[in-house]
């Protein structure tokens, strides 16, 4: 099997490197937030969309107006209005599907910064098993920390500056993979705050909440930084300091979310999990000044610790894995699946009887609830697989509330 794949890796720029680095970053916000207002001006007037040729075409007007902007590879610029023109299309497929996307907005400075080489990179032999070299266009020959092998064709590299630290990233196209296919044994997981996942077999893997364990010292952080004043040399520096630490807290988070996720690609052909809306789940219930939300800080609370977590991401690399090793991930409705028995299939809320407790009371099934809700998912996901119907959908055997209440009582 051959696929995309991208190779990122830390760089070690000379200080005119850098100084260079920091123009064609700033240069290529220029262009976005000139061609951005341009488009949107052009929109208001006439009623009329600037294509990515257009805009193309005026580089040529920009750089005689702003001749420092030559000093930047064309390429780049030409790269940041493409991505413009991607941004919008996205933006109109997604108003067509009903959905309620954010217009493309103006880049401001420090954020997101990285610019684009579709051509003129050329891969040097490495100095060292520890050192790799590139050349790129005005740059010249660049050194980075070369942890492993680039395969594949290398397309284009993207440049970006994380907390001051410069990285590079090889988008490398037909990148083979050895396809070691999984042992064909399905598995269910129930994702959790207190339990990160809990296997239908069993197993389970612990929350690392990176978050929470560093939340002290994050707060100390910002807390400095609040008693700085605004953009003096003092504040740029605990800025900085605040920007590694997020930066360490989300590596630690990516981190263990791959260990995880390529153990169990590696282990099970077939993978279910439910199909949870993390955006929809974790919407702010602050409400508004007129009409204010209950219960903002708990859900506040809860908000956190589902994004400390890495749900989303945990889904997407079990997708591309599970695909690597000719397995799959199969996503299910999460309806029902933490009150449903997985003995009789009796369902009602109050079968749980707390977040760690599942008692049946119907056939009086008692188990750990994460653990019966992964095993209904696992049993969704195979119903799923054999028939191609949604399994989960009104409760199996539903009882009158006024039975329920009798049993419990």
């Amino acid at each position: 099997m051959r696929v995309k794949k991208s190779f990122k890796f830390r760089l070690k720029l000379t200080a005119e490197q850098e100084t260079l680095c920091r123009r064609f970053v700033g240069t290529c916000r220029f262009i976005w937030n000139k061609s951005l207002s341009l488009k949107k001006d052009t929109w208001e007037k006439d009623n009329t969309s600037l294509s990515q040729y257009e805009l193309n075409n005026l580089l040529i007007q920009w750089k005689a107006e702003f001749p420092w902007l030559s000093e930047s590879p064309s390429q780049a610029l030409q790269q940041v209005n493409k991505d413009l023109d991607l941004a919008y299309r996205n933006f109109f497929r997604r108003c067509k599907s009903g959905e309620k996307p954010g217009h493309p907005k103006f880049k401001k400075k420090g954020r997101h910064d990285s610019f684009r080489l579709p051509q003129g990179i050329k891969l040097l032999p490495s100095l060292n098993h520890k050192t790799g070299v590139v050349q790129l266009p005005k740059l010249g020959h660049t050194r980075f920390i070369k942890t492993c092998d680039i395969e594949g064709i290398i397309k284009n590299v993207t440049i970006s500056r994380i907390a001051n630290l410069w990285f590079i990233s090889f988008n490398c196209d037909q990148v083979p993979v050895e396809i070691e296919r999984a042992p064909d044994y399905p598995i269910g997981i129930d994702r959790g705050v207190a339990v990160f996942a809990q296997c239908s077999d069993g197993s389970r893997i612990e929350s690392l909440s990176p978050l929470k364990k560093n939340r002290k010292k994050l707060a100390r952080i910002q807390r400095n930084l609040s008693k700085k004043k605004k953009f003096s040399k003092n504040w740029n520096k605990q800025r900085l300091k605040l920007a590694r630490f997020q930066n360490h807290i989300a590596n630690i988070r990516r981190d263990s979310l791959h260990k995880s996720s390529s153990t169990l690609a590696k282990n099970h052909g077939t993978i279910v999990m439910e199909d949870l809306k993390t955006i929809t789940m974790t919407k702010s219930a602050k409400g508004t000044i007129d009409n204010p939300g209950k219960h903002a800080s708990i859900k506040s609370a809860l908000n956190r610790s589902i994004l400390d977590q890495g749900w989303h991401a945990f889904k997407v690399m079990l997708e591309y894995k599970t695909i690597w090793r000719n397995g799959r991930l199969l996503l299910i409705d999460p309806k029902y699946t933490s009150q449903k028995c997985s003995s009789c299939g009796f369902t009602s809320a109050l079968n749980r009887k707390s977040q760690d407790v599942f008692l049946c009371l119907e056939c009086g099934h008692h188990e750990n609830a994460d653990l019966n809700a992964a095993k209904n998912i696992l049993a969704a996901g195979l119903a799923v697989s054999a028939c191609g119907e949604a399994p989960l959908g009104a409760p199996v055997k539903q009882e009158p509330e006024k039975r329920i209440a009798a049993l419990v009582a």
